[in-house]
């Protein structure tokens, strides 16, 4: 298993999320009035401001654009205290995300492509994790080819003992087998929910993807989200568990999962076990659902206070 680390480095996309509540979708080629509606970053800065806020230092290498969209995204980072590694690239803007939140918390999303979607290997020359980095990777990141090159190749010049995670996103069935081995290979965590689970394995269910999975690779930890019920847990060389979920009242899914991937990394990074860390994200994504917005992972002492209430 790779080293103790200090600092996450996220490669993924940063995007901004126009989330529109609605009381049910419409039918194809009909409309309904939204409830509410924000614009606020989202993406991969799910992830890094659920890490930060639990007080570990985060960095973004990915590509931020220029325009409104880009000048948010910008401004996200910076109040959640992540070091922004690329210069702004001109004459793109930031790409943006529609997202759609029926009455049961559920989201649906239409995703465009923007400036995230642009990373070249020369874009990468000064990205160098540091010893003490952890390197995050997401399948919505790998899905844009020209970025799929550039990220495989920055992958294979990291030492081993950089410790490398794995999250395909609800994009996992769409991945070449040619980018996902790889990745698969080289990391020390994977982290999905159910859904993607199937779609990585062909399993019938989440807990027979959890077996294939850990058997399949030859490094990597594994994590499955089973929503309300918690998360399925499989640690490199140990036997698998459940840890269970924390029951809340749900108004929004967006981002709980990259929720619970950024606060089980910062977890892990201040010393605590899987299985502790593991329970630590469930209930951090058990208080973001009960928000409203994408990004809505707890402070630290917003999750210790919950945790302590349910101890």
């Amino acid at each position: 298993m790779a080293s103790p680390f200090s600092r996450l480095l996220h490669l993924g996309n940063v995007v901004v999320d126009v989330v529109l509540s609605v009381t049910a979708l419409p039918e194809p080629g009909g409309d309904v009035l939204a409830t509410a509606a924000q614009t606020v970053a989202g993406g991969g800065f799910n992830v890094m401001a659920a890490a930060a806020r639990q007080g570990l230092a985060v960095a973004y290498g990915g590509v931020i654009g220029t325009g409104p969209f880009a000048a948010l995204a910008v401004t996200a980072c910076a109040a959640e205290g992540i070091e922004v590694l690329q210069p702004a690239k001109p004459g793109l803007d930031t790409g943006f995300v529609i997202s759609v939140v029926d009455a049961t918390g559920e989201r649906t999303f239409l995703t465009t492509r923007g400036a995230e979607a642009t990373l070249t290997a020369a874009d990468l020359d000064p990205v160098r994790p540091a010893p003490g980095d952890a390197v995050y990777l997401s399948g919505y990141g790998l899905a844009h080819p020209d970025n799929a090159a550039a990220l495989l190749g920055w992958l294979g010049g990291l030492d081993d003992d950089h410790l490398v995670v794995f999250d395909p996103g609800p994009l996992a069935g769409a991945l070449p087998g040619g980018v996902l081995r790889p990745v698969l290979a080289r990391a020390d965590w994977v982290t999905c929910n159910a859904r993607e689970s199937v779609l990585l394995t062909g399993a019938a269910d989440p807990g027979e993807a959890l077996r294939v999975l850990a058997g399949r690779l030859r490094r990597a930890g594994v994590l499955v989200r089973v929503g309300p019920a918690g998360c399925l847990l499989s640690p490199r060389g140990s036997p698998p568990e459940r840890v269970p979920g924390f029951a809340v009242e749900a108004v929004d899914t967006t981002g709980a999962g990259d929720t619970h991937a950024g606060v089980f990394l910062a977890a892990l990074a201040s010393g605590a076990g899987p299985a502790e860390a593991v329970r630590r994200a469930n209930a951090a994504a058990a208080l973001s659902v009960t928000r409203r917005g994408p990004a809505t992972g707890p402070t630290y002492a917003e999750l210790a206070e919950f945790l302590a209430s349910r101890a």
